[in-house]
């Protein structure tokens, strides 16, 4: 019997888990929590010739008269043509920045292990007492890029190596485990023992760790974070789906900047009489009667607002699949980077999709920008169009439900949510809708800081910005704090960010910007009989793919 681009994917899931089991407990895959990738440049070499070889069986699919399975067939070849470009350039030799790289993953990855039976725990403990061993092979692949003159810059790696002492230091997240495991009232001995035991090793390789980057790594960094054009365009494209011209999209960012800075200033008299931009922030950042209490009074107030959303918006405006009608809010342990994400459902929905929020210190929590960063992490943004992914039906394959995700689409979405969530009138206040400008606000800075920054481009003549002079980072820091509200630790957070991760940060406007143009001509093509809930599920029910295949498909809307 000939295969089909069903069964075919479903085998290409098992084979991506088996290879890379972070990966797998990334993507809910169930059977690989206890084990860890060879993080090793050899094992990186190794996963890339199992890509290549399952590019290789999806191109050689005969073609088929169904439409459907076409269009799923294209969507995994191009994520894996996407993929496996990446390994073609080695970028695993440099695979260290200061939030989404490897080096994070191997703490992030118990965030997502469940806690509950005995067997979680097992392996969990079975993970802890590899992590010294996955962290050494993964300083053996830096290593190799080091040698190699493949160094990362030296403002990622100073912020690994601060990431490192506190996972070594006396506000560890690993030292939670114990207690943690105490606290569920499993009787094993050996079990607990296992846990306690491995806890002081991963602090001392942690430690080790620390000291290689700054030892022998740091010296050999460069300190230019710029990485060209060339670059950047492809590194933009795993991000996108679709091809990029960073010099118009540099001068569309600036106009959107421009925009948005006009509606914030109209905004500001809203929120007091009279006030500027700039004393507008000042109130919603440094009044407390505007903040939540304490870190639980912040998260109680965002699962309950997840919960309204959900509860009212259900078969309005969207059909929410059943599995998915929870969604959880969680703080992440202190010591990670500030802001927050959404990790979506297991594939048989055991694990909720969860909102994870990083304050740091900060125990009382101004809200006006916080709201909108509800709906976009959590329902109805990423948490809807993640979970109808998982939850599609027999059009989409395994291995788009869960392995396939980009950017442009999935936060372009996740934005487009914001602007929804304030057209319906859930941004009650003009506290709230203050916050969604200053969000969209950072996305269109995002634009202009990241592309002119890594392409060396110039702040253009005529702004009221720094006209004509290059980006730094403190050029960046001081855009943010004054267009975006962002305080100073998250913008310099936010900088090191874009600097580390080229092409990544301006993916969110630039795909939210396409579907509002998708929105926009199929309201010019429907006339008055333009149906918003049929726009919705046509364009989720395809889930996050690149750019240019969600073009293809909202064409025949």
């Amino acid at each position: 019997m000939t295969q089909d681009i069903y069964s075919l994917a479903d085998g290409l899931v098992d084979e991506t888990a088996t290879v890379m089991p972070v990966l797998a407990t990334y993507a809910g895959v169930p059977g690989h929590e206890h084990r860890w990738n060879d993080f090793t440049a050899d094992g990186a070499r190794r996963e890339h010739g199992v890509l290549e070889d399952q590019l290789r069986r999806v191109r050689e699919l005969p073609p088929s008269d169904d439409p459907e399975a076409e269009t799923a067939r294209r969507i995994v070849e191009s994520a894996l043509e996407d993929e496996v470009d990446q390994y073609r350039h080695e970028e695993y030799l440099g695979d260290l920045n200061s939030l989404a790289s490897s080096f994070q993953d191997l703490r992030q990855t118990f965030d997502l292990m469940q806690r509950e039976t005995h067997e979680d725990w097992w392996a969990i403990a079975d993970r802890l007492l590899g992590l010294p061993i996955a962290l050494h092979a993964y300083g053996t692949r830096l290593e190799e890029g080091r040698q190699r003159g493949r160094a990362v810059p030296a403002r990622q790696v100073r912020e690994g190596i601060r990431q490192a002492r506190n996972h070594a230091g006396d506000r560890s997240f690993f030292l939670s485990l114990p207690g943690e495991f105490a606290a569920t009232g499993i009787e094993d001995d050996r079990l607990r023992g296992r846990i306690e035991g491995s806890i002081e090793p991963i602090r001392a390789a942690y430690d080790g760790f620390a000291d290689y980057l700054e030892r022998a790594y740091l010296p050999d960094a460069p300190e230019k974070d710029a990485v060209g054009e060339e670059r950047y365009v492809r590194l933009a494209r795993r991000f996108l789906g679709t091809s990029l011209d960073p010099q118009a999209t540099y001068t569309w960012g600036w106009s959107e900047v421009e925009r948005l800075r006009r509606r914030m200033e109209e905004t500001a008299g809203l929120i007091r009489p009279g006030a500027s931009l700039a004393e507008a922030l000042e109130i919603l950042q440094t009044d407390p009667e505007r903040a939540a209490p304490s870190q639980e009074a912040f998260r109680e107030a965002m699962l309950e607002r997840q919960r309204i959303a959900l509860r009212e918006l259900d078969g309005v405006h969207f059909d929410v699949p059943e599995p998915i009608k929870t969604v959880d809010v969680r703080l992440t342990p202190p010591g990670d980077s500030l802001g927050a994400y959404y990790v979506g459902p297991s594939e048989d929905f055991s694990r909720s999709g969860c909102v994870w929020f990083s304050l740091g210190d900060k125990q009382v929590v101004p809200m006006f920008d916080q709201v909108s960063t509800a709906y976009h992490e959590g329902f109805p943004g990423h948490h809807l169009q993640n979970g109808f992914q998982v939850a599609g039906g027999g059009r989409l394959t395994r291995y788009q439900k869960l392995l396939v995700w980009y950017p442009g689409t999935g936060e372009g979405w996740a934005l487009y949510a914001e602007d929804f969530m304030e057209e319906l009138g859930y941004l009650e206040r003009p506290d709230f809708v203050m916050g969604k400008l200053a969000s969209e606000m950072l996305r269109a800075a995002r634009v202009v800081i990241d592309i002119g920054s890594h392409l060396e481009l110039p702040i253009p003549e005529g702004q009221p910005f720094h006209p004509g002079e290059p980006w730094s980072f403190e050029t960046g820091v001081e855009m943010l704090m004054r267009y975006a509200a962002q305080d100073r630790p998250l913008s310099e957070a936010e900088m090191n960010r874009y600097l580390g991760w080229p092409g990544q940060a301006i993916s969110y406007k630039v795909g939210q910007q396409v579907i509002r143009d998708l929105r926009a001509d199929a309201r010019r093509r429907h006339g008055e009989a333009f149906d918003p809930k049929a726009f919705h599920a046509r364009m989720l029910d395809i889930g996050s793919v690149g750019i240019d295949v969600l073009r293809e498909h909202m064409a025949a809307f």
